[in-house]
């Protein structure tokens, strides 16, 4: 019996584990839609094609496992690039399939074309376009292979419609490879040369040391190497710090763990590493947030970095040692190596966890409802395995400040690197779907959340119980503290006092909402929120110019933290 381009892809599919595509329907897929109709795949048809985009970044970032987003030709697969672009910079991996024309009218500005291949090439990890219904399944078992090896990223192929349209007769010719490999493409070749036994050379650096930091990042749970590294931090004791995608790698109850470090990062952390004399980092970029002044980030101190990514090394510092290779092997490596009689490093210690924090546990906001107040509170009251995904923004960094009680890395979902406003809700639908049974909430700002609203339709479509919470001030508050701090308070195009009611909006699409207008009921109100069956929505009305500190100055050194606005 005949098998169709879209049977082979869909069979390629299953053969990489994939159970659910996130995507929307247009002229140049419907022979994979067609093909959907009786496939064991479960397609979630979501509102907007970016919304498929961070939906398959919020299954991918909750599970571990590759997201996979299906879009048509044109603007589907434009739509697809900001959610691509933010899995690139975050190291998320991603499959995008992406309808195209037919071959024969490629470069003839044929309806919906779009030369998707030339668009996304530097926003992905890799790219190609199917040229063959033969090497339909080769093209799909490389993507799959480059987008979760290595350091993960986010890989799309272009899929011109007349190759899903054509019917192989023999659909036991049909090759599906067992091991694939990428020419020119080595992310498991073994370092050599200065690189290949460096952890010698770290004990050396470390026995040395008197004021060592160990800083975690989202690198540790891409490795699966969580629990390596919090044994080897557990005999080092040294004090350590996270990256935002390294919340939850290090319990805080840890008395050697300092919190996040970076531009809302804690004073302790900030100053910890500012006086290092030996950072060890553990899978993360060293980006600008992270560092502020590159040139005052960690200047006393040599840098050992961990990362499966020779390109992710000495970008913003030199590296002084580069550990090559997968986190999981090499934290192992390391901690088996450590001798016996390693340095007292208590005295630093203390005088990492003396420094005051002197604005972290002051409330911003009074009379109505305080989004610091609140979000504690949300923290305490999930469940121990809950999953959170926030926007980008104020209740973004608020949020991250209070998830370091959380119990494992997955759990705090947020755009990074990029920096998407509209993130959260979409996220929350992939998270959902890769976790059915676990609670998932929504954690958005009034400018974002408006940024994919309609992906309400998509939870309400599929009886997602995910819980959304909207941090309403009527400004795009983030962009409005900036103005405020170091724009003379010209506050130019950032006020949302027209916003649309948001219950009412929810209520619409058959989600019930909860108001919460008042400081005094938020407990009650919170209470009865995560207690609603399903889905439901909670709207947070807090003082509009509540502002996120600690701040640390675009541009400025991690010591150089404001606490509160400068008076005149």
């Amino acid at each position: 019996m005949p098998i169709t381009g879209a049977e082979i892809l869909l069979e390629s599919l299953k053969r990489e584990g994939v159970e659910v595509i996130f995507g929307y329907p247009g002229g140049a897929n419907i022979p994979i839609y067609d093909a959907l109709y009786n496939s064991p795949i479960k397609h979630v048809l979501v509102r907007h094609e970016q919304g498929a985009a961070f939906a398959a970044e919020g299954y991918a970032r909750a599970s571990g496992r590759v997201g996979v987003a299906l879009a048509t030709s044109g603007p589907g697969a434009t739509n697809l690039v900001t959610g691509i672009a933010d899995a690139k910079m975050d190291g998320i991996p991603l499959v995008c399939l992406t309808g195209q024309v037919r071959q024969n009218v490629i470069g003839t500005d044929a309806f919906q074309e779009t030369d998707v291949v030339g668009l996304t090439l530097p926003v992905t990890k890799w790219n190609a376009m199917i040229t063959s219904t033969r090497n339909i399944p080769t093209l799909i078992a490389q993507a799959f292979y480059v987008a979760r090896s290595g350091r993960p990223g986010p890989v799309l192929i272009d899929i011109p419609v007349n190759f899903v349209r054509e019917k192989i007769d023999d659909p036991a010719s049909i090759h599906y490879p067992d091991s694939v490999t990428v020419p020119g493409y080595t992310p498991d070749k073994p370092p050599t040369g200065s690189e290949a036994r460096p952890i010698a050379k770290l004990i050396e650096m470390l026995q040395n040391a008197k004021r060592p930091v160990a800083m975690v990042g989202g690198g540790v749970k891409w490795a699966g190497a969580v629990k390596q590294v919090r044994d080897l931090l557990d005999t080092l004791k040294i004090p350590v710090i996270s990256t935002v995608h390294g919340l939850g790698t290090v319990s805080e109850d840890r008395d050697y763990y300092l919190g996040m470090v970076g531009m809302h990062g804690t004073r302790q952390s900030n100053m910890a590493v500012s006086h290092s004399d030996l950072l060890i980092v553990f899978g993360a970029r060293l980006d600008d947030r992270v560092t502020g002044d590159a040139a005052s980030f960690a200047r006393h101190a040599k840098i050992a970095h961990f990362e499966i990514d020779t390109a992710q090394l000495s970008r913003v510092r030199p590296c002084d040692l580069p550990v090559v290779g997968d986190l999981k092997f090499t934290a192992d490596e390391f901690h088996e190596s450590l001798p016996a009689n390693l340095p007292d490093w208590s005295e630093w210690r203390k005088e990492t966890t003396a420094t005051p924090n002197p604005a972290e546990k002051v409330h911003v906001g009074t009379g109505k409802p305080s989004p610091t107040k609140m979000l504690e509170m949300l923290f305490a009251m999930m469940d121990p395995d809950a999953l959170m995904t926030t926007d980008v923004g104020q209740h973004q960094m608020w949020a991250a400040q209070r998830a370091s009680g959380i119990a494992n890395p997955r759990q705090h979902i947020t755009s990074g690197g990029l920096g998407a406003m509209g993130f959260a809700l979409p996220a929350a639908i992939g998270a959902q779907m890769a976790y059915p049974h676990r609670q998932v909430i929504s954690v958005s700002g009034d400018g974002g959340f408006q940024m994919n609203i309609q992906e309400l339709a998509t939870i309400q479509r599929y009886s997602l119980p995910i819980k959304v919470v909207i941090i309403d001030n009527k400004y795009l508050g983030m962009v409005r503290q900036w103005q405020q701090l170091f724009w003379d308070r010209r506050y130019s195009e950032v006020d949302l006092y027209d916003n649309p009611d948001f219950i009412k909006i929810s209520e619409a699409y058959g989600i019930p909402g909860v108001l919460m207008s008042k400081a005094e009921s938020m407990e009650a109100q919170l209470k009865e929120f995560l207690a609603m069956p399903g889905s439901a929505t909670l709207v947070v009305e807090c003082p509009a110019e509540a502002n996120v500190y600690p701040m640390v100055p675009a541009g400025a050194a991690l010591t150089d933290m404001v606490w509160e606005e400068k008076k005149k």
